[in-house]
């Protein structure tokens, strides 16, 4: 292979060569300017006299598993014309750091697929340098992520560092990409999102979320015009909560001390899908028990299944008609936990039904939520938090989450 397709491949043109040796797990080669480039980095005039030279090292992808280094020649010059004495510029090195563009590139493609720290190892370079170079990066391409084309959100807080703090995540629908993390959550969480969406002049059509009443009102208030579609998950999930509830109510109340030992162990049975109870700890069987013994406790669970099924109907008529008799039915319950979230839906229906509008769900958002749980050893335990929050928004780029 010649010379010149060698420095092709480590992205180094427009030099001249001078020599190239083998070091300690390193390739060192030196290179100068050439004379015809030699010119004033500022005016850009070859009306210059030599002030010297200067030998900089550089770095370049390895090759090899050698780490390949460059040693120019870089002259110092005067510039006749506007009078400035100044090192010469040099192609092909990246802004603000000692090694090439493609090296640059190098890290940032790796950094997809690998830790900071492996990645620091297999280059033989800091992991503030990586660490530094992705960030350059990521400020460039992800610091301001685009809504004008953006017509379905999704709004969802996130719990990290131990519950102790908390995120507010809108996510585009359509790309997968965040487009705000707010730090806290509630209305006031959001309000730089609603500025940055009204300078962008973007139409959102659709917006899914829980049914917290913060979220409601800034919704309402910022987007009149977009459907609020309540997340079945976060229903469903409620309604497991109040099941919960009242299964501890009930084994409170319960004076048999069989029926407290049935009752004990049935939480997590109660809230799993039926598909999903294991045969093999006879997990079905000790469900059937529980319901048998308790009359509430049965009619609560069968609600909470068949409200499953309120998403599957045919018709968005099909699926007011099977909420208007699921709400009777838990009216007539007779059981205060179940006559209350029967109000709660009956105050949201429209929200509920317009999932038949609008097919959409915050389930987007529990993956990124993942992704984010297995961010902090990357983002150095969060003390970047520019770093950090840079990272989040070009989630949606990597191929899995990265870990230490």
């Amino acid at each position: 292979m010649s010379q010149q397709a060698v420095y092709a491949a480590l992205g180094v043109r427009g030099y001249e060569h001078r020599s190239i040796r083998l070091g300690e797990g390193s390739v060192i080669v030196r290179l100068q300017v050439k004379d015809q480039d030699v010119c004033c980095p500022g005016c850009g005039s070859d009306d210059v006299v030599r002030r010297g030279c200067q030998i900089r090292e550089f770095r370049a992808p390895p090759i090899a598993h050698r780490c390949v280094l460059l040693l120019i020649d870089v002259p110092r010059v005067a510039c006749e014309a506007c009078g400035t004495v100044r090192q010469v510029a040099l192609t092909g090195m990246a802004e603000g750091h000692r090694c090439t563009r493609s090296f640059v590139r190098y890290v940032i493609e790796l950094r997809k697929v690998m830790t900071i720290r492996d990645l620091a190892l297999h280059l033989g370079v800091s992991e503030w340098l990586v660490r530094t170079i992705e960030k350059e990066y990521l400020q460039q391409h992800f610091a301001k992520p685009r809504l004008k084309e953006t017509t379905k959100i999704a709004i969802d807080e996130l719990s990290i560092g131990g519950g102790h703090r908390y995120l507010t995540i809108v996510l585009d629908l359509t790309s997968g990409a965040i487009l705000h993390v707010g730090e806290g959550k509630g209305a006031d969480a959001l309000s730089p999102f609603w500025r940055r969406l009204k300078a962008s002049r973007a139409r959102i059509d659709a917006v899914a979320m829980d049914m917290s009443a913060a979220y409601i009102f800034a919704v309402t208030k910022h987007l009149p015009d977009a459907t609020i579609v309540f997340d079945k998950f976060h229903v469903v999930k409620l309604m497991n909560d109040k099941l919960s509830d009242l299964r501890r109510e009930l084994f409170r109340e319960a004076t048999d001390g069989l029926d407290k030992q049935v009752l004990k162990g049935t939480r997590w049975l109660l809230m799993k899908n039926p598909d999903h109870l294991d045969d093999e700890r006879n997990e079905p069987d000790r469900l059937q028990e529980a319901l048998a013994l308790n009359q509430p406790l049965a009619t609560a669970y069968y609600l909470k299944e068949d409200l499953r099924q309120l998403w599957s109907q045919k018709t968005k008529a099909t699926a007011r008609k099977f909420l208007n008799r699921w709400i009777r039915r838990a009216e007539s319950s007779g059981i205060r936990i179940l006559q209350r979230f029967a109000k709660t839906l009956q105050t949201h229906r429209r929200g509920l039904l317009a999932w038949y509008d609008f097919r959409i769900s915050t389930g987007p958002l529990e993956g990124v939520n993942n992704k984010i749980r297995t961010l902090p050893r990357t983002a150095y335990g969060y003390r970047d938090q520019t770093y950090f929050r840079l990272k989040l928004h070009a989630l949606h780029t990597t191929h899995y989450a990265l870990i230490g």
